[in-house]
């Protein structure tokens, strides 16, 4: 009860201060007099015994405070406090704003960034223990991640010993037919056990059963849980209800959790089970797999064990399976694996950012409380406490924080907004971990984090520079010179790290940019201006045919070649500048065959295709129109291919076959074509072959039309010719040849860094700049008077400007070098993110360097200027 009733008493006297602090000057008077008289009658003079009272009762203003503080006024003292803080920034708008907006931008790009870095790399999946989930490729000599046949799923399911579970997925979409015709939608076909070795559990309804992904299983699907919004308005009777994928009925039989995602196979609305994908064919390969580790289990294990079972069904199937191996990635490098590095770069960048803004605001707080000192100690020597005087800096510096962070808060989230806004559409769908991106706690943990350390720093650093011999110089000379030598060593130093930090974000954003650049004009091996494109996929039922599908095909490039325009129209199955990595192994007929393993990309084209792309063709033909299945099988083969499998002789006229043992189907190679980009655009060139498309027609294809006008006003002409041919053909990804180069995800993401990275720097390099001005500034200002003394004794006005400037020289040179030897070592580290540029490019080395320099010096030239000017009688008479 006396903790409670002591509570009270100082809440009592809290509502009556007014009486309390009558009371407290009563009593203090009291004592005051009650010591004087004593004085008095110890035989000491009236003035002499009040002077001696004061001096024994001790300070008024420290007791009253001490007095207050006990019993509980506290917190007026700290509202005083915050009052005289807030005054003294309205005061001096200009540091306070400066202070403010430095703190907002480098809190705010850091929050930022790193609220990307919460989505992508520190929230966790939303699957049951994902640090033991991993993917399962094939490895093949094109590449470490391929596709698993079938059959070697199979064996690999059955072989194992170290997976709890192993299925497939194949991220494939579909052809839905509805009442308003046919579209293709966003679906996968997995293995029926695919969400239980997730450990994901659907919202609604139930999971596929064991079995159900057999041929002759019912069929059955589920649904995402977006699309159960977008098209079933959320209505719990959608289960039992029927749709049609791919020409079959599915039944629906469950809805996936709101926050489920499965980034390798995004955007996917439908989810089926395989069961029109199951083939014996140990050379077809159209899966990816993903196991669950067992109890106990390490990677380095679980990777060796299924290694050793690719080199046995190599061993065992050395037709289809030589030089197969086995490769395996854990999920979250699988689904974030590519956005990492940039992400970690970007973070980096952020932090040095920050680092410079932290310094730039407490430089300014040190040369402000350095101004100060006069004013501190005449405040000391009136008697306030040095705890107080250290709490109005505390006060001060966290009004700055709290301002500065929580308008870097609010710049941050806009700043995620924005930047998410502008992803592309079809690759924010293969990022489905940045929706919802925003403030959530750790975000706003990781912003109270540095803003409680910035409070701290900002609210002691100037405090601990004072101590009372501190206040006793202050108060006899303003601590003018004192603050002159402390802020032209301190404040060089900060200058030279606030340039070196620039130099490291500068360089890295000029080498994001040349990175960026190159891969923009790569060759690409086709002229990308005026080319238009669209996908169309049409229905197996109405198309069964080879001829009802070239028929297609004549009749769409027949009406497209009469568009004003026009100047030719060609189709393939697999665009250039893509993802799509469809391979077939083949044989060289008339050369020994010991077991190579032989396999390229695989491409049906029309006869027009190349031209249409205005590739250059090396050596032979292009396709004629009328190359079917009537005529000899025919192929076209890129350089790589050609340099690869036949080395110092012309292929032209040579054969290849998918089956050695079917002589009918051997295709006779009659012409080579210069490398087209079939990958990403920072992928190596790889062999690929092109066959005529007439000798093997396809539903499935997209259109490629060159035009004389504005590529883009052509799409809604095109899709309007196709569904005039046929309403029930889907028609989908009309784009232009450009926007697929400039959208595509390696290039967006080389642009995003770039562009991010060069703001940093800019930002980096503006505050630097700023920072190097005011310690030169400042340095002029402290030796106005050494300048008019030099200027009196007859020194020219070039000399004052070597000596401010040669002063700005050799912080800007030692800054620059510091700079070069910390970017040497940065974009080592980030070498990946580069494409054709070396991480020690020494053109952009120099080119920052100069940029930096010739910025610097002019930052220095004004307060140069300034003390050139300098009137020496004026500036004798100032001091």
């Amino acid at each position: 009860m006396k903790p409670l009733g002591h509570f009270f008493r100082k809440l009592r006297i809290l509502i009556r201060r007014d009486k309390f602090n009558r009371e407290l000057e009563e009593e203090m008077a009291f004592h005051r007099g009650e010591t004087e008289k004593d004085l008095r009658a110890g035989g000491m003079a009236s003035e002499d015994a009040r002077h001696a009272a004061n001096r024994l009762f001790g300070n008024d203003a420290r007791l009253r405070d001490q007095s207050q503080e006990t019993v509980g006024f506290w917190f007026e003292s700290m509202l005083q406090d915050f009052r005289f803080a807030l005054r003294q920034l309205r005061k001096n708008p200009g540091f306070a704003a400066t202070a403010i907006l430095v703190l907002t931008f480098g809190i705010g790009a850091s929050v930022a960034i790193f609220g990307f870095v919460d989505a992508a790399l520190i929230k966790p999946l939303p699957y049951k223990n994902p640090n033991r989930l991993v993917v399962l490729f094939e490895s093949i000599p094109l590449g470490p991640r391929f596709h698993l046949s079938y059959p070697d799923y199979v064996d690999w399911k059955r072989l194992n010993t170290v997976f709890q579970s192993l299925d497939v997925y194949a991220p494939y979409g579909f052809m839905m037919t509805d009442s308003t015709g046919a579209h293709q939608v966003d679906g996968a076909r997995v293995s029926d056990g695919f969400f239980r070795t997730l450990g994901v559990v659907p919202a609604l309804g139930r999971d596929f059963y064991q079995g159900e992904d057999r041929k002759d299983a019912p069929r059955a699907v589920l649904l995402s849980y977006s699309a159960w919004q977008r098209r079933y308005g959320r209505r719990k009777d959608v289960l039992g209800r029927t749709v049609v994928l791919d020409g079959h009925p599915a039944t629906i039989v469950g809805v996936l959790p709101r926050d489920f995602h499965f980034a390798p196979a995004e955007p996917a609305d439908f989810w089926t089970t395989l069961q029109d994908d199951i083939s014996d064919c140990r050379g077809c390969h159209g899966f990816y797999g993903i196991a669950r580790f067992k109890d106990g289990v390490s990677f380095q294990s679980a990777f060796a064990n299924i290694k050793g079972i690719a080199d046995q069904l190599a061993r065992q199937y050395p037709d289809s399976n030589r030089d197969q191996k086995a490769f395996m990635l854990p999920m979250s490098e699988v689904i974030v694996g590519d956005i990492r590095p940039i992400l970690l770069v970007l973070l980096s960048g952020a932090a040095l950012l920050l680092l410079i803004a932290t310094i730039n605001v407490a430089s300014l707080l040190l040369v402000r409380s350095e101004s100060r000192r006069r004013e501190i100690a005449v405040r000391g020597a009136l008697g306030a406490s040095r705890a107080r005087l250290i709490r109005q800096f505390v006060t001060e510096g966290l009004v700055l924080v709290a301002t500065g962070s929580l308008l870097g808060v609010v710049a941050a989230y806009w700043g995620m907004q924005l930047f998410a806004h502008y992803i592309p559409k079809d690759m924010m769908a293969h990022m489905p971990y940045l929706h919802g991106l925003g403030l959530n706690a750790r975000v706003l943990l990781f912003a109270g984090a540095i803003s409680l350390v910035a409070g701290v720093l900002f609210s002691l650093t100037p405090a601990l520079r004072l101590s009372w011999s501190d206040m006793r110089e202050g108060l006899n000379d303003g601590g003018r010179g004192y603050a002159g030598t402390m802020w032209r060593r301190f404040g060089s130093n900060l200058v030279v790290i606030e340039l070196a930090t620039a130099m490291v974000l500068l360089v890295g954003a000029g080498l994001l940019g040349k990175s960026f650049y190159r891969l923009l004009h790569v060759d690409i091996g086709l002229q990308p201006d005026h080319l238009a494109m669209l996908t169309t996929a049409a229905t197996s039922e109405s198309y069964k045919k080879d001829e009802q599908k070239i028929a297609l095909e004549r009749q769409l490039i027949s009406q497209i070649s009469h568009l004003p325009g026009v100047k030719s129209v060609a189709i393939s199955t697999t665009l250039p500048i893509g993802d799509g990595d469809g391979t077939a192994g083949f044989r060289i007929v008339g050369r020994p065959y010991h077991g190579e393993h032989m396999e390229v990309a695989i491409r049906k084209v029309s006869s027009g295709y190349f031209s249409t792309l205005q590739a250059q063709l090396l050596r032979g033909r292009y396709f004629a129109e009328d190359e079917d299945n009537s005529k000899s099988q025919v192929v076209i083969m890129n350089e790589t291919m050609a340099k690869q499998y036949f080395p110092g002789e012309n292929p032209v006229g040579r054969q290849i076959a998918f089956d050695i043992d079917k002589p009918k189907e051997y295709l006779q190679i009659v012409g080579v074509v210069k490398d087209l980009q079939e990958g990403q655009l920072d992928a190596a060139p790889r062999g690929a072959m092109y066959v005529a498309y007439n000798q093997g027609p396809n539903n499935f294809f997209s259109l490629v039309v060159r035009t004389s006008q504005d590529e883009q006003s052509i799409l809604p002409a095109l899709t309007s010719i196709v569904h005039q041919a046929d309403p029930n053909i889907a028609t989908f990804g009309a784009s232009t040849m450009s926007e697929r180069i400039h959208d595509s995800p390696v290039a967006y993401l080389h642009r995003s860094a770039a562009w991010v990275v060069g703001g940093f720097a800019s930002l980096a390099l503006l505050l630097g700049i700023v920072g190097l001005y005011g310690v030169i500034a400042y340095s002029v200002s402290q030796r106005t008077r050494e300048i008019g003394v030099r200027m009196a004794l007859g020194a020219q006005r070039s000399s004052v400007y070597r000596l401010v400037l040669g002063e700005a020289g050799w912080l800007v040179v030692v800054g620059i070098a510091a700079g070069v030897a910390v970017s040497l070592a940065v974009t080592t580290l980030m070498r990946k993110l580069l494409f054709g540029v070396h991480a020690w490019d020494v053109s952009t080395l120099v080119a920052v360097a100069i940029v930096l320099g010739v910025c610097a010096l002019l930052a220095s030239y004004l307060p140069a200027k300034r003390a050139a000017s300098v009137n020496p009688v004026e500036a004798l008479r100032a001091e």
